[in-house]
């Protein structure tokens, strides 16, 4: 697998969303526990403003395996790419 090597703007967002399961027993009772293992996966937003056509061409082709990104071209070899990394857990 290709290593993704660009850094991006400040600013980045980061978002969690833990898997948790939860059973009512009733008198406003409630029992919670995690989803399995690895329950708190992270999403990052991340920006990369201001990226000549080459480097903006790279992270574009690096990126097009995922299909959650968007791209616009700012001014002549100026590039802006907006991409959501998502945390997964392999065995």
């Amino acid at each position: 697998m290709a290593t993704f090597t660009y850094t991006p703007d400040f600013g980045a967002n980061k978002k969690l969303m833990p898997r948790i399961k939860s059973i009512n027993f009733g008198d406003g009772y409630e029992q919670r526990y995690n989803d399995g293992l690895n329950t708190n996966p992270q999403t990052w937003m991340l920006s990369f403003s201001n990226r000549t056509d080459i480097e903006a061409e790279a992270i574009d082709d690096f990126l097009a395996a995922s299909k959650e990104w968007s791209k616009s071209l700012d001014s002549y070899n100026r590039n802006t790419i907006q991409a959501t990394f998502i945390q997964v857990f392999e065995a």
